[in-house]
């Protein structure tokens, strides 16, 4: 079995549906259901190709999206302690053939790139604009960063991700409702036509509090809006959808 250094309060959690661990801190980061969900969503080819997750935090999407797909996935993060949370956690899953982690600036990333495209890129973005009323920042740096538009806003989001995806290549977000609008627009302003869009309710009669959107780079105009996906049963238990998603196939 492989050996793993846990730093401070870090704690090595299953992902049980996929039979991998991850390396989580609950003072630093812990990934929640809106990475899942975006997992399971977003496009992936089965075979090959070459795939990145900006603002990756602790490589919880890069390591659910490594069971869906053969092909290569990088992950990047700014934060140095998330960045080297999420390579221990590949390494211990034994993935450092396919999975990679930079620790950089996302909006330096296309200079870095040069010409080089992704397939697919994927994005779990801090939700919360400096401006929003009410809206107090985490005294947690870690957490204000990936909570808050502190390192990137939802425009250097989607310019960038249009910039270092291929032509046809597909970009995927997970976000608040309240934001659709701006991300629609944003999409369309950066040539990514929003393609699949789908609302989470945590259960029957709720308003949505997620938002999932996936887009194609210069595709044509042609949105299909999926069925909701409600989290909660009247039980308050999770429906199956979501329950597949976290345990895997039911052995019932």
């Amino acid at each position: 079995m492989t050996m793993i250094e846990l730093i401070g309060d870090e704690r090595l959690d299953y992902l049980l549906a996929e039979d991998l661990r991850i390396i989580q801190s609950p003072s630093v980061f812990s990934f929640s259901l809106d990475a899942v969900l975006l997992a399971q969503f977003a496009y992936v080819p089965i075979q090959k190709g070459n795939i990145v997750d900006l603002c990756s935090g602790n490589g919880i999407i890069p390591l659910l999206l490594s069971q869906r797909t053969k092909g290569n996935i990088t992950g990047v993060e700014i934060q140095e302690r998330l960045a080297d949370m999420a390579r221990r956690s590949i390494s211990y899953n034994q993935l450092e053939d396919r999975l990679r982690v930079l620790e950089m600036d996302l909006k330096d990333l296309p200079k870095l790139l040069k010409n080089k495209k992704f397939d697919v890129v994927t994005c779990n973005p801090p939700y919360f604009p400096l401006t929003e009323n009410g809206e107090k920042i985490n005294a947690n740096v870690h957490y204000a960063l990936a909570r808050h538009e502190i390192a990137c806003t939802l425009e250097d989001v989607v310019k960038v991700s249009s910039q270092i995806v291929k032509q046809g290549g597909k970009v995927a977000f997970v976000h608040r409702p309240g934001r659709m609008l701006d991300i629609v627009t944003l999409m369309r302003k950066y040539d990514i036509e929003p393609k699949r869009l789908q609302f989470v309710h945590a259960k029957l009669g709720k308003p949505a509090n997620t938002l999932l959107i996936e887009g194609i780079k210069q595709g044509n105009r042609d949105l299909t809006i999926l069925p909701p996906l409600l989290v909660y049963d009247e039980q308050g238990e999770y429906t199956p959808e979501v329950k597949k998603m976290l345990f895997g196939e039911s052995k019932d």
